[in-house]
């Protein structure tokens, strides 16, 4: 008797506990096999497009060292970041392209495959690019990446009407979590294999390695999509910008969305891309030190609390979880105003504290554009958003960043221990804060759950974990 009882309670165990989250997430929306197929085979590929990202990128810690090799300074470095922001733009043409001929997986795999190709002989520009005139090398890295990026925007209006069109949206934020937990944990790993590769390579080959194995698993990320159903909820459409633009205007759920974001992203990237070349130039820590207490740190802090930022996204809605972590997360930079020289402690906190909550507001933004774009103009819709934000918001506040680090320099502003980038934190933090109370609170939600519901259930988890401690 008391093996059968064993037996059983080792068997409820197994069923709460054993089974997969993404069956469990297929198997409540009830979806056939080659969708769920296709669902896993999109998040495999999301895991091998954010590896590419830890190298391929404008302000990675890969493109830091190229960059300082290069001798890029302060706004050139934000002209590294800001182009593929930039680039974006081209996304509307592609919207349109993919809405009228339905083939996002040729596109996909064809511009996908060719950006994600061309990462292989970023490393080896110092070496066949000559030395004179100067600048040729730095002006030659951003050119191979601005063609990288132009192609690249047809992989986001793509991609994620695809996922939209087979994923249904009671399962969105859930799937959304456990892929943001897979892609930290990945993440985790991955970054310290590069960093110490960094750390430890000969000079004049060790960007021709990371970038190799960079674009190698970037190439990996589209092969993934090859093999997916390409599933369209709505009939081809030949869609004009005219009319495109109308509708978003008369769509205030989105217009209210795309204004909010693109003024979070201008704020987080007046400051957000230099603090990692910060930490590496004027605190002088190593790539290690960058991958471990910064990379590293988000990774788990991400894997911690992503299901939880999934299961309120659910129950409170987007609107709750944006407020409640856009305010938190705004803060997190001012831990860089304690920072030193060889001090890690300010690195670690503003990556983890601010990994638990801006992983919450990408998962919020990312729900809140399918939910307020129609099924039928989607990719235009995701076009146009990543256009607008990306142009108006990372580039254009990265390349703010930039200009102000160079003037202050200039001008001899802000030195000693609150030198000019400390300032620019303190500038950012201010502009953040005024977003979440101005523009954030506008916004539409999709649940009946409120932040401060959210906020009570968070104290009360904490409580509960606190006494539990205790005991």
């Amino acid at each position: 008797m008391a093996f059968a009882e064993r037996k059983e309670s080792m068997s409820t165990l197994h069923g709460q506990y054993g089974h997969n989250p993404l069956r469990q997430l297929y198997d409540e929306a009830n979806l056939p096999e080659k969708i769920r197929r296709s669902l896993s085979l999109i998040l495999l590929g999301n895991l091998f497009g954010n590896l590419h990202g830890i190298i391929c990128g404008g302000g990675t810690t890969a493109m830091i060292g190229l960059a300082n090799q290069l001798q890029a300074g302060d706004f050139a470095f934000g002209v590294l970041n800001g182009i593929p922001q930039a680039a974006a733009l081209l996304q509307i043409p592609f919207s349109m392209l993919v809405n009228r001929t339905h083939k996002r997986k040729k596109y996909l795999l064809t511009f996908g495959m060719f950006s994600r190709a061309l990462w292989l002989v970023f490393g080896f520009i110092p070496i066949i690019v000559p030395q004179q005139p100067a600048g040729l090398a730095l002006w030659t890295l951003i050119f191979l990446l601005g063609i990288s990026s132009c192609c690249s925007a047809a992989i986001n209006v793509c991609w994620f009407p695809w996922l939209s069109d087979l994923a249904p949206l009671s399962i969105r934020g859930r799937w959304f979590s456990i892929r943001d937990a897979a892609v930290a944990a990945c993440n985790l790993a991955f970054g310290l294999l590069v960093a110490r590769m960094l750390d430890t390579l000969p000079v004049d080959t060790r960007y021709i390695i990371i970038f190799l194995l960079g674009g190698a698993v970037g190439m990996l990320d589209m092969l993934c999509f090859g093999f997916c159903e390409e599933v369209y909820s709505a009939p081809p459409r030949r869609l004009h910008f005219r009319n495109i633009i109308q509708d978003i205007l008369r769509n205030k759920p989105f217009l209210r969305l795309v204004v909010m974001w693109t003024a979070w992203c201008f704020c987080s990237n007046m400051c957000g891309p230099y603090l990692a070349r910060y930490s590496v130039n004027e605190m002088g820590l190593t790539f290690t030190q960058m991958m471990v207490f910064s990379t590293a740190a988000s990774s788990i802090a991400t894997i911690l609390v992503i299901s939880r930022w999934g299961k309120a996204l659910d129950h409170y809605g987007c609107r709750s979880v944006m407020l409640v972590a856009g305010f938190a997360n705004s803060l997190a930079d001012l831990f860089y105003l304690f920072s030193t020289p060889g001090n890690v402690v300010p690195v670690l906190l503003r990556n983890f504290v601010g990994a638990m909550c801006w992983s919450g507001t990408n998962l919020a933004a990312n729900s809140m554009q399918l939910s307020a774009s129609p099924d039928e103009s989607r990719p235009s819709y995701i076009a146009v958003f990543a256009c607008v934000t990306s142009l108006a918001g990372t580039t254009l506040g990265t390349l703010t960043g930039g200009l102000l680090l160079e003037s202050w320099q200039s001008a001899a502003l802000f030195s000693g221990g609150f030198d000019r980038f400390k300032a620019l934190i303190v500038l950012e933090v201010c502009l953040r804060q005024g977003v979440v109370f101005l523009l954030m609170p506008r916004l539409q939600n999709d649940r009946e759950g409120t932040p401060r519901q959210l906020v009570q259930a968070v104290v009360h988890g904490l409580n509960h974990f606190r006494l539990f401690h205790n005991k």
